[in-house]
């Protein structure tokens, strides 16, 4: 069974937080797109078989990351969760299995 490396999902998690907060003051959909490709190819790379929870835990922490950047741009109360998880349904992709099992991909039978 593989599965995404904590090591490694923390390290991507910390590498999208720097960009959100150099992006400050881009807009929202320019954000979503960025968001949108960072998760795809995340989900492309190790959307392997019995990894999904990984991937939507990957997806959930991006969504959380994305509520508090756009909390840091003023000084006003936080993003409400529902308009939240409306974005997050918007711009980020679900989780996806794109790597059968090694047995179906190289037809090995024994």
């Amino acid at each position: 069974m593989r599965r995404t490396m904590r090591r490694r999902m923390a390290a991507k998690l910390k590498e999208v937080y720097a960009e959100l907060r150099r992006r400050h003051n881009a807009s929202i959909p320019e954000t979503g797109a960025y968001l949108r490709s960072v998760v795809r190819g995340h989900n492309n790379y190790f959307g392997v078989p019995l990894n999904i929870h990984a991937l939507q835990s990957f997806r959930w922490k991006v969504g959380c990351l994305w509520r508090k950047a756009l909390g840091r741009r003023s000084q006003r109360v936080k993003v409400p969760w529902e308009r939240m998880e409306r974005l997050i349904e918007r711009w980020l992709p679900h989780a996806r299995i794109c790597h059968p099992f090694p047995l179906v991909r190289l037809g090995v039978v024994t």
